[in-house]
């Protein structure tokens, strides 16, 4: 009789989406959707649009005092909600 590895659900899961291509932009949805819990709620308040592209995070700020003030914390940001997906899925965030 032979033994059979017995792995845990959330590494067979993982390994599904790894082998389908799908880990990358579930992680990008789960970082986009973070956004507004990380920045807080004052700055989501202000954000119109946002979503990733060749690993920069675009983030539409309606106000340019906002914008301005965002794009000085901006490497502290992109740390904070890379932490949060446990990957390094965006290097910068443009603000528009």
């Amino acid at each position: 009789m032979f033994k059979r590895e017995v792995l845990p659900i959330d590494k067979i899961v993982n390994m599904f989406l790894r082998q389908n291509g799908l880990e990358t932009p579930l992680l990008q949805k789960r970082l986009v959707d973070a956004w507004d819990s990380m920045a807080g709620k004052t700055i989501a308040r202000y954000t119109e649009d946002k979503f990733i592209r060749n690993q920069v995070l675009y983030v539409k700020i309606s106000s340019p005092a906002l914008r301005s003030d965002l794009s000085m914390i901006r490497t502290e940001l992109v740390n904070k909600l890379n932490q949060h997906v446990g990957a390094r899925i965006i290097i910068d965030i443009k603000f528009f």
